[in-house]
């Protein structure tokens, strides 16, 4: 049998009480960093310009966050890139739950399906949580010859490419979903991508793009005013702000469903406590009377889930977007 040295012997010892000591250590060390989450201001990095579903969303969350944690919520707009830059930046920022990205459904789903080279993964980023949906309104320029669906489909199909549409970037869910309308429909139309909605209604309410199927908050106002036609909403049911505008099932166009939501997230790496703590506090902060009532003036729907259901909805809808891509061969322009 080897003998072992009395130093030999304490040396092992205190090798293995200081491991074990790390290993206890280390879940109050993460606790203590929630504990004392967050200690300074968070920045919401937005990848669109202001104005819009995604802004909206942000400036939704921003102030009641900052009411139930105590610090400064900052809202932080960086588009470009199709919303590369801003999803970037979250993905190589610190690990500390200080930098939240704004995310985008149409963004988080098709650029990776559409891009062969990101400057993030999806692996670079988890999930906070969802904070809103919004349907979608197909709205077009009143030059249009056309006062519902069915009329414009009709008038669309025997002037093919004479219609522009306006979409808020490639990739986008107006990008994306209008594709899906012209598969289902049959029709013609010319993308003209913007970055954000701001930039694209402003030609669209000129009459240069005619066509925009897009959030409430960005074209509500408009229908409301009588400068732009809402031919039809494209959830399950109708929006309660535009209460006159029928579903597109109702206007005839059945199995035309478009919904985009909105999500936060922080770096990969992040601890765990931070991000439920931080999971915590939005899901309060959405849960507040006032935030709804600011979400249903803006036209759009507070729906909170956990980071798990966060996951298993972007999965989802990944496996649909790809195939609708996929069937109409879309590309960026």
């Amino acid at each position: 049998m080897k003998h072992i040295t009395r130093s030999k012997l304490n040396a092992t010892l205190l090798a293995a009480t200081v491991v074990t000591t790390g290993a206890l250590f280390a879940p109050m060390v993460a606790h203590a960093q929630a504990d004392a989450y967050p200690s300074k201001p968070i920045t919401l990095v937005v990848p669109n310009p202001p104005g819009g579903l995604v802004d909206t969303s942000a400036r939704l969350v921003s102030e009641p966050l900052s009411r139930v944690i105590g610090q400064s919520v900052v809202v932080d707009n960086k588009p470009g890139g199709s919303g590369n830059l801003a999803y970037s930046t979250v993905a190589r920022s610190a690990k500390d739950g200080y930098t939240v990205l704004v995310s985008y459904s149409g963004y988080h789903i098709a650029n990776p399906i559409l891009m062969d080279k990101l400057p993030w993964d999806l692996k670079d980023l988890t999930p906070i949580g969802l904070i809103t949906v919004a349907t979608n309104v197909i709205a077009v320029h009143p030059s249009v010859p056309a006062n519902n669906l069915k009329e414009f489909i009709a008038w669309a199909k025997q002037n093919p490419g004479k219609l522009n549409y306006a979409s808020q970037g490639n990739g986008s869910v107006s990008h994306i979903g209008t594709e899906i309308f012209k598969q289902q429909t049959g029709i013609d139309m010319t993308h003209v991508p913007y970055k954000g909605s701001g930039q694209a209604i402003q030609d669209v309410l000129a009459g240069q793009v005619q066509v925009f199927i897009s959030t409430p908050p960005s074209v509500m106002g408009h229908v409301q005013s009588g400068k732009l036609k809402a031919l039809a909403v494209t959830g399950k049911t109708r929006h309660p702000q535009l209460p006159q505008v029928p579903t597109a099932a109702e206007a005839g166009l059945s199995g035309f469903e478009l919904e985009s939501w909105v999500a936060l997230y922080v770096a990969s790496g992040t601890p765990k406590d931070v991000v439920q703590k931080l999971s915590a506090d939005v899901k309060r902060s959405m849960e507040l009377p006032e935030t709804k009532q600011r979400a249903d003036a803006a036209g759009v729907e507070v729906r909170y889930l956990t980071p798990e259901n966060t996951t298993k909805l972007l999965d989802r809808d990944t496996v649909s977007w790809a195939k609708a891509i996929k069937a109409g061969n879309i590309k960026f322009d």
